[in-house]
């Protein structure tokens, strides 16, 4: 009995300091959320990084829905407790969150949550930034924004954010072509495809090295 006591106590210490080893990441987005669940997804078998929490600006969003689905708690913000950024700060301290991780998410980041979180809060952007980004740029503008300007490429842009709209430091880019009968449709496909395929790795590899 005592050497089973001591087994069961040693692996419940091993699975306790497992989960504080674990790297934390909260995911923001506003809408759908195909990112955000493939991210999840991604990172469900992981012995070192995991997705601890979902939080969105819109309480309509789909992306509840998947991290309900995917059983990862989530949390919807009114607009004044994300502008002054102390309720957003104490729920992050409450789930560790280590990393942040935009993924859809179309409102700015506030100066307080860029402090807290130094070169943690990563974006992806689809369009190869600096092309084809700023304020009002995002989802199905940028790629009809990308026809409409006849490029030959276009792609994704991760990067970590700053105070401004898609000006933080680059960390990877892939990119596509354009074809001269494409419409912003079928670019938005290929990117798409681009997300999905980059994203979660970017991600781990980034955490990974720090």
């Amino acid at each position: 009995l005592h050497k089973e006591y001591r087994r069961q106590r040693q692996m419940c210490i091993r699975d306790r300091n497992k989960l504080i080893m674990k790297k934390n990441i909260a995911i923001f987005a506003s809408g759908s959320g195909t990112n955000a669940e493939n991210i999840i997804r991604y990172f469900q078998e992981n012995d070192l990084i995991r997705v601890a929490l979902v939080l969105s600006n819109r309480s309509d969003a789909y992306v509840l829905e998947r991290a309900h689905r995917l059983q990862v708690p989530s949390e919807v913000f009114l607009k004044e407790d994300w502008v002054s950024g102390e309720q957003i700060l104490a729920l992050l301290h409450e789930y560790h969150i280590d990393f942040i991780v935009l993924a859809g998410f179309l409102v700015r980041v506030p100066e307080r949550l860029l402090h807290a979180y130094p070169d943690k809060i990563i974006n992806i952007h689809p369009a190869l930034l600096p092309k084809f980004g700023g304020k009002g740029m995002y989802g199905d503008k940028v790629h009809q924004a990308v026809v409409a300007a006849g490029e030959k490429e276009t792609g994704i842009t991760i990067h970590y954010i700053n105070e401004h709209y898609d000006e933080g430091s680059i960390i990877f880019q892939a990119t596509c072509p354009v074809l001269p009968d494409d419409s912003p449709e079928e670019v938005a496909k290929k990117v798409h495809a681009l997300e999905y395929e980059h994203f979660p790795h970017v991600v781990e590899e980034v955490i990974s090295n720090r």
